[in-house]
């Protein structure tokens, strides 16, 4: 069952205008929660997210009280205990062409699945090509896709599980869906910051708070070279980095990883709206 514009209808009867901005050109945003215990974890972190993309994008924000009633339902609806949900918003019917219809024309879909199982650790690729930090759409969560699905299939060619951006000055940036966390063995962790052009990631953020980790642009050849290294997003939670480019890291998981996970897990085990 997924949730369409104020209704829950069964997921092969759901319908998509051929006319939909959002599928016509990439004009929309989401967000993806993670799904623990039957209750969606982070949500108000997410929904926050989901308006500073609308507003980047020029949507409007559906209402924050009516979004989680649709989580609600369609957790409920498919009897999700352990799973993941995604809160889409397009632009809705509009011209054939880059203009948008109206506000009134937006979609918004909350659609649920079980949660699958990454490996315990992730190998990754850095791809040729670069994120834009200086982009209309960086920072935001757009459905505009086509680079990471370009980049992904790159990286799963070689071998590997995620593939890695640097930005366009050389800094190490993201991966197609998650945040990179790195040590060069001084005891420190850090993360790229948000002029990096990197997404503003609700576990990455979590991951700061819990870990004291700090926010510091190094070159992408850095990650190569780092004494442990690991990836965080919403459905990875914490995830060790065991190869870059095919050279093993030293470490996998390393102490900093371990005690990342920990610190994360002991938050939702304390709460699930932090």
């Amino acid at each position: 069952m997924v949730w369409i514009d104020g209704a829950l209808c069964p997921a092969e009867s759901a319908r998509v205008s051929p006319f939909d901005h959002g599928l016509l050109t990439g004009d929309g945003v989401f967000e993806t929660l993670v799904v623990y215990g039957g209750e969606p974890f982070a949500v108000r972190r997410h929904l926050e997210r989901l308006a500073f993309s609308c507003k980047g994008l020029g949507l409007a924000c559906p209402d924050a009280g009516l979004l989680r009633d649709a989580l609600s339902s369609v957790i409920s609806a498919n009897g999700l205990d352990h799973g993941r949900l995604r809160i889409t918003v397009t632009g809705g019917v509009a011209p054939l062409g880059s203009d948008r219809g109206g506000a009134a024309d937006q979609m918004v879909v909350v659609a649920g699945a079980p949660l699958g199982e990454w490996p315990e650790t992730a190998d990754v690729v850095v791809v040729p090509w670069p994120r834009n930090e200086r982009g209309a759409l960086a920072g935001l969560k757009t459905t505009s896709y086509g680079e990471n699905v370009v980049a992904l299939a790159y990286a799963k060619e070689r071998g590997a599980g995620e593939a890695i951006f640097a930005n366009t000055v050389g800094s190490l940036c993201e991966g197609t869906g998650s945040n990179v966390f790195l040590s060069m063995g001084d005891g420190r962790l850090i993360t790229p910051t948000l002029a990096s052009g990197c997404l503003a990631g609700v576990t990455r953020a979590l991951v700061l708070e819990v870990t004291g980790a700090v926010e510091e642009d190094v070159p992408v050849s850095a990650l190569s070279s780092a004494s442990e290294a690991f990836l965080t997003s919403t459905t990875r939670a914490v995830q060790p980095i065991g190869t870059v480019d095919g050279v093993r890291l030293g470490a996998a998981p390393g102490p900093l990883s371990l005690a990342a996970s920990a610190g994360f897990d002991a938050l939702v085990a304390r709460t699930l709206d932090p």
